[in-house]
């Protein structure tokens, strides 16, 4: 059984694969993440998140009382996560959007907070709402480990984007700290 249902999610895995097109900016039944500039060149792990619905659209908490569509409030997605639609409580595609629509109206009503109440808490309710794996306590600091593990750069360019200012700091700071130990 449990075979089965392994079956099951890597098939799910592989369709939802096939639908994930970067270039137009579909990314169905995924989480999307971009970096935020400065931030995550400190901190790589630490970027803007998005959920899609069935058909690849992006939805974002971008700012106090507005949640976008299709216009991530800081540039294209760079990773993203597929998840798996057979995780869904209700399951199927209707469940997933209806939760992805209720989050989103929830967050037009909600202040925009970085440290509590943010793109990654939008994104937690959208997957508490379906109980996406069977859970209804997803919140922003495990979305923000699981985003950093599970999600594929959707290019080269968006591993760059992700990673070269981050590696271009640790230089600097590299160099610096060596200069001042050689003298």
């Amino acid at each position: 059984m449990a075979a089965d249902a392994e079956t099951e999610s890597m098939k799910n895995y592989h369709l939802a694969l096939e639908k994930v097109d970067p270039e137009s900016g579909r990314f169905p039944y995924c989480i999307v993440w971009t970096p935020i500039p400065v931030l995550t060149w400190f901190l790589p792990f630490i970027g803007h998140m998005g959920i899609c619905t069935s058909t690849g659209i992006i939805r974002d908490f971008a700012g106090p009382y507005f949640v976008s569509e299709d216009n991530m409030a800081f540039g294209r997605p760079t990773k993203y996560w597929i998840l798996d639609i057979s995780k869904v409580y209700a399951s199927g595609s209707n469940a997933w959007d209806t939760a992805v629509h209720d989050a989103s109206e929830e967050y037009k009503h909600r202040m925009h907070n970085l440290c509590c109440d943010n793109c990654h808490s939008h994104v937690a309710m959208a997957l508490n709402l379906m109980r996406y794996g069977n859970s209804t306590s997803w919140n922003m600091v495990n979305l923000c480990l699981l985003t950093f593990i599970h999600g594929r750069h959707v290019s080269c360019v968006g591993f760059l984007k992700t990673w070269l200012p981050f590696m271009m700091l640790m230089g600097v700071v590299l160099t610096i700290a060596l200069a001042l130990n050689l003298r």
